[in-house]
């Protein structure tokens, strides 16, 4: 088993806590606090390992049969990075 090194810090354009695996490419996850990002990112983690270990970097769809590749199933996986709009003043 590999550990990664884990990022968490707040952002003020998301109003929120980020955390991120640098060694994991556009893995990362939003929380309201350090604890929930770090476990959503800890979910997003996973989601990520499993895709990358199908073959070539592809990966099935759930139900579907559809072909996607690893980033499609690191946007469908629903503890990825979420902006929040910015609002005109």
């Amino acid at each position: 088993m590999t550990d990664y090194h884990i990022n968490v810090f707040y952002s003020d354009e998301d109003e929120g806590y980020i955390a991120d695996i640098p060694d994991l490419e556009a893995c990362s996850a939003f929380g309201e606090d350090p604890n929930q990002a770090l476990a959503e990112v800890l979910v997003a983690k996973e989601a990520w390992l499993a895709a990358a270990r199908t073959p070539t970097g592809r990966s099935r769809s759930p139900g579907t049969g559809r072909r996607s590749t690893l980033t499609d199933a690191l946007r469908s996986c629903s503890t990825t990075l979420r902006r929040i709009p910015a609002t005109s003043s």
